[in-house]
């Protein structure tokens, strides 16, 4: 089994003794980070379909007018 050692003056930061990494443990600053990016990628998302209808509408249009 790992053991983790705090690193000091770091809260959520912990040393694995074994390998020397150094490990993260602040959950509450990850999930925030993780909402982030998914909010970033369902606003591209939504960004991206509005392109989509707008290129709908204008050839619409140019259909429309040729008629």
């Amino acid at each position: 089994m790992k053991k983790l050692v705090k690193v000091k003056d770091h809260p959520h930061l912990y040393r694995d003794e074994e390998t020397g990494s150094i490990i993260n443990c602040d959950t509450i600053s990850y999930n925030q980070r993780i909402n982030r990016i998914n909010s970033k990628e369902a606003q591209k998302k939504e960004i991206d379909e509005m392109k989509n209808d707008i290129q709908e509408i204008k050839n619409l249009l140019k259909d429309f007018l040729k008629k």
